[in-house]
């Protein structure tokens, strides 16, 4: 399945955990609609993609985190794409540097942001995954994501491998809830042509403030971050 191009090209761009029409799907693959349809109805049948109807549109996203975790898992063992012009250059040290792993955050940013909490007693790592302390939850809450008040559910997450890095970031249900509020809170911008994350300047001085580091420059220069 993920040896045809055209195929793998749409499953990496339903990476980034949103919905997208199949002529939008067929452009990110570089092949006519016709085309695209056909490979969609294909991952459909296996159950890889899910379709939502809308109004005139239909949808269509990855089938839920399984799937996603799978692909991201192949991505570890597969070899580096070959790039070819500056611009497949440019958009493969986006992706290196901050995306999101479907729901969280992954890339040099994520990994650094995950040793970030640890170092800083926010976060606990076990066998298990990983759990937000209280002081963790304390500070989360006072940077303004309410999701993780004392008062709610206590919230876990497991370990993902980075396929760039090769270290570990959050993942689970804790994952995606802090991509959700820091994307929320405007420290993070998403890229609309692909699953790479901006970090913003709001992100990257929040960030210097409560860890008292700097987070990682992007690649080449970029007004945003």
């Amino acid at each position: 399945m993920l040896v045809e191009p055209a195929r793998a090209a749409m499953l990496a761009r339903l990476l980034d955990g949103r919905a997208w029409t199949a002529t939008e799907l067929s452009a990110a693959a570089s092949i006519r609609p016709s085309t695209g349809s056909a490979h969609l109805s294909k991952l459909l049948a296996l159950g890889w993609v899910e379709v939502l109807p809308q109004g005139r549109h239909r949808y269509y996203r990855l089938a839920g985190q399984e799937v996603a975790a799978f692909l991201e898992s192949f991505a570890r063992l597969a070899p580096d794409p070959e790039v070819r012009t500056p611009g497949e250059r440019r958009a493969s040290e986006a992706l290196r540097h901050c995306r999101l792993c479907y729901d969280h955050l992954a890339g040099r940013v994520g990994v650094v942001w995950t040793e970030g909490l640890l170092a800083h007693g926010w976060l606990e790592a076990s066998a298990a995954g990983y759990t937000a302390t209280p002081a963790g939850r304390r500070g989360l809450v006072a940077l303004g994501l309410a999701g993780f008040d004392e008062t709610s559910e206590p919230v876990a997450g497991r370990t993902c491998m980075d396929w760039s890095e090769r270290r570990l970031h959050i993942a689970g249900p804790l994952g995606r809830d802090l991509a959700r509020g820091l994307l929320t809170l405007g420290w993070f911008q998403r890229d609309p042509r692909s699953r790479a994350l901006w970090v913003t300047p709001l992100g990257r001085e929040g960030y210097r403030r409560v860890f008292g580091r700097p987070l990682p420059e992007p690649p080449g220069s970029d007004p945003r971050g």
